[in-house]
């Protein structure tokens, strides 16, 4: 598996959150991570939550049509890795959605949220444990 940030937690449906501490009140950004992205191939389009929309840990983020990820080979939901309000989408994917592959945990965020409350995180080490092929 690639390197992981250390920094980061991630969650079993293969989402980030940029930060080891997450606790209510704090804003994250949440991507998803590079073995996702390698697993969608290119991707070619972002469907970005909306501002002011409540994310659940666990549940597609977003409201009913927003949270997904279009590649060359398939459609997937994002899954929000903390439940909150979000707060800020990155705009910059909906010109350029290959972002993601090129740089997933950097310029390829998806959007910020203020957390309420983490859903199930692993650190940088569980994470690649579980999906080590």
């Amino acid at each position: 598996m690639a390197s992981l940030p250390t920094d980061y937690l991630y969650s079993a449906e293969h989402e980030w959150v940029n930060s080891t501490d997450v606790k209510p009140g704090d804003v994250v950004r949440v991507g998803i991570t590079q073995y996702a992205a390698d697993q969608l191939g290119e991707i070619v389009y972002v469907e970005l939550p909306e501002v002011g929309t409540e994310a659940e840990a666990g549940e597609r983020a977003g409201e009913q049509d927003d949270g997904r990820d279009e590649s060359t080979e398939s459609v997937s939901d994002i899954y929000a890795p903390v439940s909150g309000e979000v707060v800020a989408v990155n705009e910059d994917l909906e010109d350029s959605a290959a972002v993601i592959n090129d740089d997933p945990y950097g310029e390829g965020w998806i959007y910020e949220v203020r957390v309420t409350e983490a859903g199930p995180l692993m650190d940088a080490e569980a994470y690649a444990a579980e999906n080590d092929d």
